[in-house]
């Protein structure tokens, strides 16, 4: 079975996800192809195809920006993905993520109708049905259900100078219903819920809970605490890839102004900018060295905290519970599909006094054994199993 996929960056959750399902291809005897846009971090891979350059990546955004056409350019990019799909001659394509100004949607729809083979496209985001954004939770936003229109957020991700959402509404919602073989992935039930309210809901849906390396993520030892002078201190943590309102950054500052000294709150994946809105009493760490690491310091803290107000299916959850810590979180996206009493407390989102009161009462409460044994629901072999089951289904 030769499988091509193609995601937005190599990088992140979507690009782990990417690169564990080809490892899991290829160790059962498949071919598999992951192809990006442009990326400084460029995998070293024989398996790995870098469709464009920096200067496509910043000439599209530029004029995504100015016109609203989001997804109109890198059409040298996009023949060049072309090219590679004639050359590969897929028996699956797999899509993920494809907003981030690397590829031309017209252009692609219109192969991927052509080649006439099964399509798989997992949904790490709501961006697929709505006219501009990835995530609408915040701002109770229900207009995509019908047609998006005077948008709130066009000035954020991915911006544009004016609002464009209706036509981009329309837009993809030709192009996205235009192919006749195309199975929709959810790693969540939440997600699987707003997609069956959309204009995708004439496609089959399947639900593959999103994994992660259990060989990785695992109690681990370290001199963290020694390090950061934490012997005698509840450490709670935090993990994100970008620290903004929509991951909770401000709910963390107001923590630290109401617990006490024995709580010490640690964020990681920090930068400058974050740090200058961070009071002295968060230890700030921007960046870990690899995951490992990143096992280390799940493992020394006492409780992961994760006041997300708009997700879909947290792996930070999962590789905090793997590492033995438990978890509480706000009751947002798939995380309720994630944390149940045995190793964690569900939070209404933006309740910051119930949380306070959690953590206060949480200390003891959770055995770190239960937390591993409830991880071995999310090992990423039985993710990459089940999308495996899934190929095969489809090319019969």
């Amino acid at each position: 079975m030769k499988v091509l996929q193609i995601n937005a960056v190599p990088y992140g959750s979507t690009g782990k996800i990417m690169f564990s399902l080809a490892d899991q291809i290829e160790s059962e005897g498949g071919e598999c192809l992951c192809t990006s846009g442009f990326t400084w971090k460029k995998p070293h891979r024989d398996d790995f195809f870098q469709t464009s350059n920096i200067f496509e990546k910043e000439l599209h955004t530029i004029q995504s920006y100015i016109t609203g056409n989001l997804g109109g350019y890198s059409k040298v990019a996009t023949k060049k993905l072309i090219k590679k799909i004639d050359e590969f001659k897929p028996d699956i394509v797999h899509l993920h993520n494809i907003h981030g100004w690397f590829v031309n949607y017209e252009l692609l729809f219109a192969k991927l109708k052509e080649i006439n083979v099964p399509i798989v496209w997992t949904l790490h985001d709501c961006w697929s049905f709505t006219g501009q954004c990835p995530h609408f939770t915040m701002i109770g936003c229900n207009k995509w259900k019908t047609k998006c229109e005077n948008c709130q957020q066009f000035d954020s991700y991915p911006k544009t100078r004016k609002d464009f959402s209706s036509q981009q509404f329309e837009r993809k919602k030709d192009l996205f219903t235009s192919l006749n073989n195309l199975t929709i992935v959810t790693p969540s039930h939440w997600l699987e819920g707003l997609v069956k309210e959309s204009f995708l809901n004439k496609y089959p849906i399947e639900v593959i809970h999103n994994g992660i390396n259990l060989n990785i993520f695992k109690p681990t030892n370290s001199n963290f605490r020694q390090k950061y002078n934490l012997k005698n201190k509840y450490v709670l943590l935090g993990v994100s890839y970008e620290w903004n309102i929509k991951k909770g950054l401000d709910v963390f500052i107001e923590l630290s102004k109401q617990l006490d000294e024995q709580f010490q709150i640690v964020l990681i994946g920090t930068d400058d900018e974050v740090d200058k809105q961070l009071p002295k009493n968060i230890i700030s760490i921007h960046r870990t060295q690899n995951q490992e690491e990143l096992a280390e310091i799940y493992t020394a803290a006492d409780l992961f905290i994760n006041p997300t107000r708009e997700d879909n299916f947290p792996t930070v959850n999962m590789e905090a519970v793997a590492c033995g810590t438990p978890v509480i979180t706000f009751n947002t996206g798939g995380c309720l599909e994630i944390i149940d009493k045995s190793c964690g407390s569900i939070i209404p989102c933006d309740d910051i006094e119930k949380l306070k009161i959690e953590i206060e009462t949480s200390i003891s409460k959770f055995d770190y054994k239960d937390c591993i044994k409830k991880a071995s629901n999310f090992t990423e072999i039985k993710s990459n199993e089940r999308y495996l089951k899934l190929y095969r289904r489809l090319v019969i």
